[in-house]
Parts: structure tokens; sequence; C-alpha cells
């Protein structure tokens, strides 16, 4: 039988590519799926047994359908999806265009999606699997001129969170990862700045871009160890959820679990007074 089948989206570049090195240096079956297929050529030739490439485009349904496809007749089976398609788009809520901000939203939402809705009857009917949904840290902390972004992947942890009790009966697991600042091209090729900038209104657009132009291929997280873990989760009994990786994405959603309770506190008596207390019911009834 050999081990676990993956297809992962978007494997070109960053944790996608790594995390596909890493299982097929351990002897997973991998198909590593990318728009440019030159990208991931080498894969298929240094593990021709293991390793097989397609074209995909998460925003073409077309493609999506036909690399599953491939997948399930070249192995029989897919065991493990990765939804890694995706990349980052800076700007305030006035500054991306609308066609960025849709682009946005095809690629790291409805491709996921669509992904997602084509793998699931295959895992229903070998009543098993394994989806992991690369969100981020910018899934769970939204921050300013980072908005489009966080929203595409609270959407995403939003429906991963769901899917996982829709599917556990089926033996069917969800783990939403969280990464932080992981060592990829994430701070450059995959990093969009607004078509639309409004430096003086929104002067944190400018940071930001600052900011990843001078940590591109220089952040803390090691992507080979994040493959890694990822793949203890998958091989673990009662894989978590959310997983969080990097300290900095630990700390920053730490520090939101806190500042939450903190923010509603002084309101709280207020929002349950909110119900019908028995009496009041009872006079607007009459």
């Amino acid at each position: 039988m050999g081990k676990k089948v993956w297809i992962i989206t978007g494997s070109s570049t960053g944790l996608g590519r790594e995390l596909a090195e890493v299982l097929l240096q351990e002897g997973y079956r991998v198909i590593a799926t990318a728009r440019n297929l030159e990208s991931v050529k080498d894969l298929t030739e240094e593990y021709p047994e293991t390793a097989r490439t397609f074209s995909l485009d998460v925003t073409k349904p077309d493609q999506v359908r036909a690399a599953v496809d491939f997948a399930v007749g070249e192995f029989g089976s897919i065991d493990v999806l990765v939804n890694n398609a995706g990349y980052g788009l800076i700007g305030a809520i006035e500054e991306p265009s609308d066609r960025q901000i849709r682009d946005q939203y095809e690629t790291n939402l409805f491709g996921a999606i669509d992904v997602m809705r084509v793998v699931l009857p295959q895992m229903r009917k070998q009543k098993s699997g394994h989806i992991i949904n690369l969100s981020s840290v910018a899934g769970f902390v939204a921050s300013p001129s980072a908005g489009y972004y966080a929203s595409t992947k609270f959407a995403l942890e939003a429906l991963s969170e769901s899917m996982s009790q829709e599917v556990a009966h089926h033996n069917i697991k969800v783990t939403i990862v969280e990464p932080g600042p992981f060592r990829t091209d994430f701070a450059g090729r995959s990093l969009k700045a607004p078509e639309n900038q409004l430096p003086e209104d929104y002067p944190a657009t400018t940071k930001f871009l600052e900011y990843f132009e001078q940590v591109d291929r220089k952040q803390v997280g090691d992507p080979k160890k994040a493959a890694r873990v990822m793949i203890d989760v998958v091989e673990s009994e009662n894989p978590p959820l959310r997983l969080p990786l990097g300290e900095l994405a630990i700390q920053r959603i730490e520090t939101k679990l806190e500042n939450v309770r903190k923010d509603f506190a002084p309101w709280r008596q207020a929002g349950l007074d909110t119900d019908f207390d028995e009496a009041d019911a009872k006079s607007t009834v009459s």
C-alpha cells in the first residue's frame, strides 16, 4: 500500500514546496500541484516512484477536478489534502483596486473551497482523510492594512471549523495551520501592494510594505521544521483543529485571546441583560 497520499496546492515555492520535499524524503506519495509545472518538475525526476506533478490554478474549477481525478488515478486515493495556494495583499480598505480584492478572494478562499468540495466525496468514499488548510496568524489576529488578506483567512478558518464537525463521523480530520513569519518567498514574490496607495491617509500600509521588504528571506521560521510538524499532526491519533506555528504566531494568538475577554468584560452584564425577563415576556405576550 505504501505511505499516505498527499495532494498539495501551491507546491512551487514556500511551505508547500518544503512540505512536498520533506514528504518525499520520508517515503510518502505526493501530488505536487502548481500553476507552473516547470517549478516542480525536479520532484518527479528525483522521486519517480512516489512523486507526481499536475498543473493547477485553483481559481479554475475544471483544473481542480482534473487534478483530483489525476491523483486518484495515479495512487488510488487521497489521504491528505493541503490547501496551500495563496498570496498576500497589503492595503487599507480603500487602497486595493476592485480587481485586486476579488482576485485575493478567488485564490485564497474560493480556490480552497473548490478544492475541498471536489476532494471531500473521495474522502467520504474512503471513510478517511485529513484536510490541512493553510491559514496564518492573520487568520486569527487582523492588523491594519492587512484586512483583505486576513479576512480570507478568517473565512477559511470558520469554514474549516464548521467542516471539522460535519465530516468527523466520516473519519475525516481537519487542521487549520496558522504560521507566523517563515523563511519563504511570502514577503517577496507572494505579496502584492495596493494599486491606489494613499500614504498620507494610511501610513500603516507603507510601514507594512517596508517591514516585509526588510524581512524577506530573513524570517525566523524554519519551513522544514514546519513541514515535519504538519506530518506529525497527520500521523497523530488526536490532531488539533488549530496549529499555530512559530513563537510570534503563538504569542499573538494568546494575547488576542486575553484581550478579547478584557474588551467585553465591562459590557458582559449589559449583554446578558438583553435576554427577556420572564415577567417582561409575559407582559409582552399579554
